[in-house]
């Protein structure tokens, strides 16, 4: 089956990774992927670039500027919405027109205009979606946070500068709907059930089908090593228990490390020799500078952004907690890393992130915007559960559920039902 992969990157951020382990994950399959990026960073000979040939540079800035200008020259909110206006045509180019399914992941900030998914979805194609966030049901944002208005119809967003009920959000909203009450054969797949949940509650997706399936890892590459070697490796101590915080961008509010910061304020307060024997270590953008410096005084260890995944193993090895306090997540890939390389983690109760986390098992479920119960989760999963246990627990379940293999059966089970429903 030929089966083409679009996403904007090709390592950059959770989506990029998952959509390039899927293909990783068929070509192991016996299958002969192709993936198409806007912005190739890898060698892979199976990824193809489009940024020349078609202008995504052109199209990225043209976008960026008309949210910069409608936004009164503003910045804020840049980057968490996106109109596509502009974008690149790929139905044109001969592996398109030789496909037997059309994968799309994530492809905003320039790469696929609505004009462009309009071509792609209303084509013969059999198409599935993989909402890596909830901009596919949603008319501008990624991430609503406690917005439900795309359960409607959008309108009076509150990432706008100038809201109303028929704003910018309700105008790309009603084109949205245009696309999908006319698309082919379209399956949208949700990385988590919570996603898909929200999906199915919106009135863009009504009577769509919608399905639920898991983000795919390389459980033979993130599996648990000798620790100490890890952290020799890293220029790490050997002597602290040490904590990980790790995200694209480490800054962004969504990401919740001030809650981080805060939960350790209150561990020293409560217990200032355990604190003594915790180090943070960062991985992620933002890191360079070491502008995340901690209220308290804790050892820190910024590793800055790392996009190797041979890297990455080396850090979930050396690190005994992967720590994820986001307001907001669907299914991260660095739980599914985490687990897989035996570290157990402690997180919101948001999103996604209940789906991957069994509460007292393998990790702790803090309850959302909970600094204090935050760092109950901490000295628990460092000071009181069962080290070893945690580790064995971690690894079966990531084994169980969200290996290569596993994963590629279920989509490719997918794209065979559509391509026979043709």
């Amino acid at each position: 089956m030929k089966i083409f992969i679009i996403n904007t990157t090709d390592r950059s951020g959770g989506a990029a990774i998952a959509a390039a382990r899927l293909k990783n994950a068929l070509i192991n399959l016996g299958e002969k992927p192709r993936m198409l990026v806007a912005r190739k960073e890898g060698d892979d000979l199976a990824t193809y670039d489009v940024r020349r040939p078609l202008g995504y540079k052109a199209c990225w800035l043209r976008e960026r500027l008309g949210i910069f200008l409608r936004q009164g020259l503003s910045k804020s909110h840049l980057w968490d919405i996106d109109p596509a206006t502009a974008g690149v045509d790929i139905t044109a180019l001969p592996e398109f027109k030789e496909a037997d399914v059309i994968h799309l992941h994530w492809v905003n900030q320039g790469f696929l205009s609505l004009k462009g998914l309009r071509k792609i979805l209303s084509s013969s194609k059999p198409v599935v979606w993989t909402m890596h966030d909830a901009w596919p049901f949603t008319g501008l944002c990624h991430s609503p946070l406690d917005c439900r208005n795309f359960q409607q119809q959008c309108g009076h967003c509150m990432l706008l500068r100038r809201q109303g009920e028929r704003d910018w959000s309700r105008k790309v909203w009603e084109q949205k709907a245009k696309i999908y009450n006319n698309v082919g054969r379209v399956a949208f797949v949700a990385c988590s059930k919570w996603l898909a949940d929200m999906a199915r509650s919106s009135s863009l997706l009504s009577g769509q089908t919608v399905l639920d399936i898991p983000n795919p890892i390389d459980t033979y590459l993130f599996t648990p090593r000798d620790k100490v070697e890890a952290r020799h490796q890293l220029g790490l101590p050997t002597d602290k228990k040490l904590i990980l915080f790790s995200a694209y961008n480490v800054n962004a509010p969504i990401k919740g490390l001030s809650y981080l910061h805060e939960a350790l304020r209150l561990l020293a307060e409560k217990d200032s020799a355990k604190a003594n024997e915790i180090a943070i270590v960062y991985a992620g953008r933002g890191t360079e500078q070491q502008d995340i410096q901690c209220p308290v005084s804790i050892a820190q260890y910024p590793l800055g952004y790392v996009t190797a995944p041979k890297q990455m193993a080396v850090i979930y090895n050396a690190v005994d907690l992967f720590c994820i306090p986001s307001l907001q997540e669907n299914l991260p890939n660095t739980i599914m890393e985490a687990k897989a390389s035996g570290v157990p983690t402690v997180g919101f109760d948001v999103g996604g992130i209940p789906q991957m986390i069994d509460h007292l098992h393998d990790g702790y479920l803090a309850k959302a915007k909970d600094a204090a119960d935050l760092a109950k989760g901490i000295e628990w999963a460092l000071f009181e559960a069962d080290s070893i246990d945690l580790a064995q627990r971690n690894r079966f379940a990531a084994v169980e559920q969200y290996s290569e293999a596993r994963v590629a059966k279920k989509y490719l089970k997918l794209y065979k039902e559509l391509a026979e429903n043709g």
